[in-house]
């Protein structure tokens, strides 16, 4: 994913960089809901491996298309060298040209140095900041994701509705993430990213009250429309504030150290859960939003060089050289 996200920000369109990773992960939940739509109907049936062997699929689908179709980073054919090739890809998409700012150093100590550029003192507070966001993001997509259908039949409501949830969440989260992009690319992905988590601490704390069937389906879609983006969008907030240097080992560490959210949600519902206690569950998703919104909004304005400010610099590079 983070891979993903980096490619997509470096060839996005200026000023279109959080619609555009917010269509990448429509993708993301268009295959949660195929997941719980195999979920509903053959796997009952045939037996719960068809399932996984239906997710093999489109890996083999797209993997070969992936190594004959997707372009190489400009700044990494840079780094290699590769000073043809690299102006050939950013001419063919319509990016400025890559200097040596732009470009990852190569080998071990280049990827340890892009690690410590993360804190130097323009990122050092937005870095763990980012974090703690992405932790509390990842712990309410992965929670939800695992125990909605559980804390849904503990509230009263059937098996069937209680899975139809998960169908309708993910529904609501694509819708989302183009509302959060196009949104994000207006007025920023922090002050998005922030008010997307309070509104999915609101809609967690609905959900708690045990409402009219077509009402929670409702609540269950909107609050979905705010719960994914709000993660998106930290992810959207980490390309505004690193370069394009450490675009990728930013994004790599603000997914990974957020996976540890989405290993506390689910284990920490859970254990709610095994108490009797699954209608906490709604109160520690609410507090997990509230969390997020206040760690994304601590995080400080990027100031980033503009494309010109970074062809200007990659000619004093190369007249230095």
């Amino acid at each position: 994913m983070p891979l993903c996200l980096a490619m997509v920000m470096e060839f996005a369109p200026p000023r279109r960089a959080a619609l555009t990773t917010g269509l990448l992960m429509t993708s993301y939940h268009a295959g949660g809901m195929f997941a719980t739509t195999l979920g509903l109907t053959p796997a009952p049936a045939a037996g719960w491996r068809w399932v996984f062997w239906a997710g093999v699929l489109p890996a083999v689908i797209a993997v070969p298309l992936l190594l004959k179709l997707l372009p190489e980073s400009p700044g990494v054919l840079l780094a290699r060298g590769e000073r043809a090739k690299a102006d050939a890809v950013a001419d063919r998409y319509g990016l400025v040209r890559p200097t040596q700012v732009a470009a990852p150093a190569a080998g071990a100590a280049g990827r340890l140095a892009a690690v410590r550029a993360l804190f130097r003192p323009e990122s050092r507070w937005a870095t763990p900041l980012l974090w703690l966001a992405s932790f509390s993001g990842l712990l309410l997509v992965y929670g939800v994701s695992t125990w909605l259908p559980q804390m849904m039949r503990a509230s009263g409501y059937g098996l069937s509705s209680s899975v139809s949830f998960l169908l309708v969440i993910n529904a609501g989260g694509i819708v989302g993430l183009l509302i959060a992009g196009r949104t994000a690319d207006r007025f920023g992905a922090v002050r998005v990213s922030a008010v997307w988590f309070v509104l999915t601490a609101a809609g967690a704390l609905l959900l708690k009250a045990h409402l009219p069937l077509g009402v929670t389906y409702a609540v269950v879609a909107i609050t979905g429309v705010w719960l994914f983006s709000a993660q998106v969008m930290v992810y959207a907030t980490a390309n505004t504030v690193y370069r394009e240097s450490e675009r990728a080992a930013g994004l790599g560490l603000v997914t990974g150290v957020g996976r540890t959210g989405a290993v506390v949600g689910p284990w920490l519902i859970g254990s709610l859960a095994a108490n009797g206690n699954q209608s906490w569950g709604f109160t520690t998703f609410a507090l997990a939003g509230l969390l997020g919104a206040a760690a994304i909004s601590l995080v400080p304005p990027a100031r980033r060089m503009s494309g010109r400010q970074r062809a200007s610099a990659g000619a004093v590079v190369t007249a230095d050289a």
